[in-house]
């Protein structure tokens, strides 16, 4: 791993505690606001209000304990742009049910914008042998 990530593993807890106190400001400020996602829920959302109604707003109130796997990530920085590919993990909390255990991947493009990282692209998916994808004929 190299250590000019730093930054960018400092702006993924950043996003990480957002997503686990609910905290849709701090999300907010850590993207773009034309930013262009892909996730579990919205299968395209464009622009940030977008992308926190269609896809934030149905993730972030039903999850605990969303974070990284730091040790496997993978990533580059070249001049102001970066990338990142890493693995996540949560649970899906909903009253009333047992909790159940999510995985997935993310990968994550960064702009850095007057000194900081702000998101202009993220793709979230679920790890391909929850969603069913094993299902399919070869």
């Amino acid at each position: 791993m190299n250590d000019s990530l730093d930054s960018i593993r400092h702006w993924l807890a950043g996003f990480a505690q957002a997503v686990r106190d609910r905290d849709y400001g701090a999300g907010r400020r850590m993207f773009d606001p034309a930013v262009v996602g892909f996730g579990t829920v919205a299968g395209r959302a464009d622009g940030l209000d977008e992308l926190v109604d269609h896809q934030w707003k149905h993730i972030w109130d039903n999850t605990e304990g969303f974070d990284f796997e730091y040790d496997q990530l993978h990533g580059e920085i070249a001049d102001d742009i970066a990338w990142v590919a890493v693995p996540w993990s949560s649970c899906r909390a909903v009253a009333g049910r047992e909790p159940v255990v999510r995985t997935g991947r993310s990968t994550i493009i960064l702009r850095k914008t007057k000194g900081d990282w702000r998101a202009c692209h993220t793709h979230f998916s679920r790890t391909p042998t929850e969603t069913g994808s094993d299902d399919i004929q070869k």
